[in-house]
């Protein structure tokens, strides 16, 4: 979720949900962007990844060993939701195939979908998800504003490269977060599905055709 992105950071506070804030711009006609130079926390692709597929592209490494584990959801103290629950959305299928890993996203575009993101949610199914398209290539930060379960963040290129994921996000927690590289799609699913599904940086994203632009 994004604060404000997390938008995995538009203008408004999604939860997680993208941090505020920025402008949505139009879905179409719009240009990506040069790639950034790595931030210190990341690095060129990994060794396994193609050479010449990745060469130069800004790719934090995932870590060997899983950053600290949080406490499940439902956060104590979770807000009731104001709106009663989650708006209507379409559900695409997101896949990662070096992993053999599927998830059905809700895909979530609009400037208020997506600063709600998972908010108020107390639970989510493992094989669940969702699909933040930005829209603009950015390097895309997200929060925790008002979600009630611990999340990964998976920040995905617009060709599909995962170039970075923020690992077990904790509940009710505003600090932003983000991976140092750009990226245009955020993919949020449960806290520890990237390691219980050999999901990792580097590897290729097959997202539906309906969102690539």
């Amino acid at each position: 979720m994004r604060t404000g992105l997390l938008l995995l950071t538009v203008a408004l506070t999604p939860a997680c949900s993208r941090t505020p804030s920025e402008d949505f711009p139009p879905r179409t006609g719009v240009e990506a962007s040069p790639i950034v130079p790595a931030a210190q926390s990341a690095t060129v692709a990994p060794p396994q990844a193609s050479a010449n597929a990745l060469a130069g592209r800004c790719i934090k490494r995932t870590p060997p060993t899983p950053p600290p584990a949080v406490a499940p959801g439902p956060a104590s103290g979770c807000p009731v939701d104001p709106e009663g629950g989650p708006p209507p959305v379409p559900m695409v299928s997101v896949d990662v195939p070096d992993a053999n890993a599927h998830v059905r996203a809700e895909l979530v575009s609009s400037q208020h979908d997506t600063m709600r993101g998972l908010m108020y949610r107390r639970s989510m199914a493992e094989d669940h998800g969702m699909l933040f398209d930005l829209r603009l290539r950015d390097d895309h930060q997200f929060w925790m504003h008002n979600t009630c379960i611990p999340l990964d963040l998976l920040y995905i290129d617009d060709d599909g490269l995962l170039v970075g994921i923020v690992e077990n996000a904790p509940t009710l927690d505003d600090t932003s977060r983000g991976v140092g590289c750009p990226s245009v799609y955020v993919l949020e699913v449960n806290a520890g599905w990237s390691r219980r599904h050999g999901v990792h940086a580097g590897q290729m994203v097959t997202l539906p055709p309906d969102v690539k632009h």
